[in-house]
């Protein structure tokens, strides 16, 4: 699995990740501790409205955004991002209104929009090879979850002697660490792509792909299976942890870190679990996994309170609710690269940065609002029908005998076309 970082373009790459994950994990835990201290009991609902604006600027954003930029060259525009990203976290420890919160979170994450799509589509011209590529989707999952994992830890450590406001710094950091690596990146030329079209044309591809393609539509489903722990998860940690179990701020770290255990073991042996069982098993396997955890979670949250048996459970539940979202987040990106060329890869990768996201504009005011509004016990249950309702679409839309099938990438000659049933990837 290492082998891929001998390549030195992605293990500059990868590293530049790692080091804004890190920075961006140390933003998740201070954002939650700035909302409980301005909030309150509310910070559940300030969380859920935040995150909801980060998926407004994910959604409407990132499609329209890698339409404009799809002519110019990937690096400066990897760099302008993280650097945008660098100074609205500069911004959050002089924060002192709730409503600061959402102006400056809606400029962060639209930077992020930009970054993350054109970062994903930029590997699979890096890591040619299926292996390969398969490889350094499981380092990214990983690198993925340092920011459920390490920075929690690193978070819970500095805030026994600093206070939450120093971690936005760290965050600063690490989106100047990014854009620094990128600097010294050689980036392929080929991976800017070649941009054809309209603005409207190319901002709309990826997601007429999607639709043509019943793989990827059965991703859309699991994109909705997976949004529904997640918002639980870095919604309601918070509120469950400190108001509910009474306990300190470096448990909130050590909850959201077991998320990330389970992510990663799961991560770790995707390479072989994909090799022997395939993308459709493995993926369906956590869409089922999570829904079961959730109904776990409901009682949890409807039942327990500050007794023995509270943060034991909740410990165990959200390693399970990271093992599930790991088996159907790891192999994603594939489904991704074979219904795709090296042309109209930026738009396959942003329709799922887009669309996936979409999703959490129905998980997190569920999460947040309902929450906040009918308690923890509803709001996890709410969730629970979102992930049996994603589970269910998505072994409907990915029949066994698809399981195994790739449809043809769309060419190069048709990205300023409207796509047909024969220019758009479906199985055959």
């Amino acid at each position: 699995m290492f082998s891929v970082l001998r390549v030195g373009t992605y293990r500059r790459l990868f590293l530049a990740q790692v080091v804004a994950l890190v920075g961006t994990g140390l933003l998740t835990v201070a954002l939650g501790l700035l909302a409980f201290e301005l909030a309150g009991d509310s910070a559940g609902a300030v969380m859920g409205t935040a995150l909801l604006i980060k998926m407004c600027a994910y959604v409407g954003f990132a499609p329209v955004v890698n339409a404009v930029v799809a002519r110019l060259p990937k690096k400066p525009v990897l760099i302008g991002a993280d650097l945008v990203r660098a100074a609205m976290a500069l911004c959050l420890p002089f924060i002192t209104e709730v409503w600061q919160i959402y102006a400056v979170i809606f400029l962060l994450q639209s930077a992020s929009a930009t970054f993350t799509p054109a970062f994903q589509s930029l590997i699979p011209s890096v890591l040619r090879q299926k292996r390969d590529y398969t490889h350094a989707l499981t380092l990214s999952r990983l690198a993925y979850d340092m920011e459920a994992l390490v920075s929690p830890a690193l978070a819970a450590l500095l805030l026994t002697s600093v206070s939450y406001n120093s971690l936005f710094l760290g965050t600063v950091a690490g989106f100047l660490s990014s854009a620094g690596m990128l600097v010294f990146t050689a980036v392929p030329r080929a991976a800017a792509g070649t941009a054809a079209g309209s603005v409207w044309h190319r901002t709309t591809l990826g997601v007429r792909m999607f639709w043509r393609n019943r793989q990827l539509r059965s991703l859309l489903a699991l994109n909705l299976v997976v949004a529904a722990p997640t918002a639980l998860v870095l919604v309601n940690s918070v509120v469950y942890v400190r108001t509910v179990l009474e306990r300190p701020d470096t448990d909130l770290a050590l909850a959201l870190a077991c998320f990330g255990v389970g992510s990663m073991i799961v991560a770790l042996s995707a390479s072989r679990a994909l090799k022997h069982f395939g993308e459709r098993t493995v993926m369906l396997t956590g869409a089922v996994m999570i829904p079961t955890a959730l109904t776990g979670v409901t009682v949890m949250m409807t039942f327990t309170g500050p007794g023995v048996w509270g943060w034991p459970m909740l410990l165990v539940l959200w390693f399970l609710l990271g093992a599930g979202n790991s088996s159907i987040l790891t192999p994603s990106a594939r489904l991704l690269r074979d219904a795709s060329d090296e042309h109209t890869r930026p738009y396959v990768f942003t329709a799922q940065f887009s669309l996936s996201h979409a999703c959490y504009i129905i998980a997190y005011p569920l999460a947040g609002w309902l929450g906040a509004a009918a308690g923890l016990g509803p709001a996890a249950a709410a969730l629970t029908v979102l992930a049996i309702l994603g589970t269910a679409g998505a072994f409907i839309s990915w029949p066994r005998r698809d399981s195994d099938i790739a449809g043809e990438p769309v060419s190069k000659e048709n990205i300023g076309e409207q796509p047909t049933e024969e220019s758009v990837p479906s199985p055959t």
